[in-house]
This record gives structure tokens, sequence and C-alpha cells, in this order.
């Protein structure tokens, strides 16, 4: 029986043009698309597959009267591809700073209630500290920015871990535990109430994350858990943008954490609900994959954070 191949030996044995003819033929499902996007004649894809196909000791794709439809074994090697696609862009833009003068770029991907304690004041401090590095800031919801980082397309997330993410896979580290709170518009007739309650929120419509999102589903858990089933009215968005535009123009209710809701709240545009949410939301956490070392940039700015949270 012949000895497996060794990592190293069997990446040797597959080619730069087998894993992007793999990547297209995942994408369009047809030898002869796939060929073409990569200017290749037909022939020479199927050489190249099945090339392939003999290295790893698998077939990658199955021929159907409608085209290519990946095995198994190819799901895994076309995630590996694009993968490796996705990690070549990004030291490529690792080359293009180095040669414009920067050292280097970092991506940061973070939920909206990280921006004001975490986000602001260590890109600030970050910036100031090395301006040449090139940065940028993603905002969405823990689970989809936790995607982001999988794939590689974010250096570091600082949102809140959901289910499907594991220790085992992720570095996480706590930084920022803090209230939950309903806002309205200035003027909201919910603001004139002396006690409001739990139920009076039902009443109203909302403005909520997506389903997937922690503070979505703590929500409405908390609300099965004080016996209020009432079907609520839900515009949803992960915009903190889109949030406080769409409170502005209506009677529409909102969660926030308490310094995002400050924030806005400095700036005239929203009101806090006088009432206690019975709503425990997970800390914001600092979250990268372990698998994966971060750039010099990422470390310079895990730094920072640290440092701000006294951690």
């Amino acid at each position: 029986m012949a000895k497996p191949l060794s990592d190293p030996a069997l990446l040797m044995r597959l080619r730069t043009r087998q894993l992007l003819l793999i990547d297209a033929l995942g994408r369009e499902r047809n030898l002869g698309r796939a060929a073409a996007a990569l200017d290749m004649t037909q022939p020479a894809a199927t050489k190249q597959l099945k090339q392939a196909e003999e290295a790893l000791g698998v077939a990658l794709f199955a021929r159907r009267a409608r085209g290519m439809e990946p095995t198994p074994a190819g799901e895994v090697v076309i995630r590996f591809a694009q993968q490796a696609l996705v990690d070549f862009g990004f030291a490529r833009q690792q080359l293009a700073a180095l040669r414009s003068g920067l050292h280097g770029s970092l991506r940061i991907g973070t939920v909206p209630g990280a921006l004001p304690q975490l986000v602001a004041p260590a890109l600030a401090e970050f910036k100031r500290l090395h301006p040449r590095v090139a940065a940028s800031v993603m905002v969405e919801t823990s689970d989809v920015m936790l995607d982001l980082l999988e794939r590689g397309q974010v250096d570091l997330v600082l949102g809140r871990p959901t289910e499907g993410h594991h220790d085992d896979e992720l570095e996480v580290v706590p930084l920022l535990a803090e209230e939950q709170v309903v806002v309205a518009r200035k003027g909201h007739p919910l603001l004139a109430a002396r006690k409001p309650a739990l139920k009076d929120l039902t009443r109203w419509p909302w403005i909520l994350q997506p389903p997937g999102s922690p503070q979505r589903g703590r929500f409405e858990a908390a609300l099965r858990h004080a016996g209020l089933h009432a079907r609520l009215d839900i515009t949803e968005s992960a915009s903190t943008v889109a949030t406080t535009v769409l409170l502005e123009a209506s009677d529409m209710l909102a969660i926030m954490p308490a310094s995002l809701a400050a924030h806005y709240g400095r700036l005239g545009v929203i009101r806090v609900v006088p009432l206690q949410l019975p709503l425990q939301v997970p800390a914001v956490h600092l979250m990268l994959l372990r698998r994966r070392s971060p750039s010099p940039a990422a470390a310079g700015f895990v730094g920072v954070l640290r440092e701000l949270a006294a951690i």
C-alpha cells in the first residue's frame, strides 16, 4: 500500500491553474464557461481537472445533463481554492501598501455597539502611532462578521460569539459589557409615560437586527419569558445609520447598547426610554482565528485595544 503524500508533497503536485479552474467550476458549474473565464481551451481545462483529481486521488466533479456538479470532495477543494485566492488577494494588498509607502493594511469587522467605546478611540490612537497603515472598518452583526473572519475578509472581529463558533477555532477575549436600552425619537409618545412597562413596548413598531444576531434572539426570548407573545411589527436592519434615520421619521422603537444610545442622544437624534430591559446580551469580544497568524498591523491594533480595555 502506497504511503500517503505529505501536505507539502501533495501541494507540489497541484498547480495554480488547477486551483483557479476548480474555483471557476465551482461558480460556473460548466467546463466550457469555466475554461473561457480563464482563457483556456476546453480540452486543456479537461486535462487540468483530470490531473488535479489524480493528484488528490478523488473525483471532484460529476458530469450531469446540465453541467458539472461538485462531489462532496469537490466542495471541500472548492472552499480551499476560494480561500487561497482570498489570501493571495490580501498578500497583494499588503505588497501594494508597502510599495506606496504604507506599512500594511488593517481590516476591522465590528458590531455597531463596539464603535463608540472601542473602535473609535482604539483606531484613533492606532492611526496616531501608525499613520501609514491603511485601515478599513466594516460594520455588521456578529454572525455576518464571523463568517467574514472565517473567509479571511477581515483581520479581526469586535462582536459577540454566536452558536456554531467554538473556542478551538477562535481566540476570544471579552472587552466590553454594557446595558442594552430601548430608544425612540425625541417626542415619542412612549416617553411621556411615567413608568412604561415591558408590555407597552409590544404596541409599537420596531427596528431590530436580522435573525441570527445575539441581540435579536435575546430580546425575543425576554418577551416570551415575560409571557408576551404578541407578533411585533418589525423592520429589520443591521445598519445603525438606517436605524437612527427610521427612528427620527417614525414612532418605531429600537434596542442599542447604552454607549451608542448616549452618542446619538448627545447629537439630539434619539432618546432612551426609561425602562430597564430584562435583556442580558454577551459582552463585546475581540475575536481572532487561531489558525491564522494576525498581520503586523492587526497585531498592533490588538495591542492598542488591550491597553484601552486594560487587559
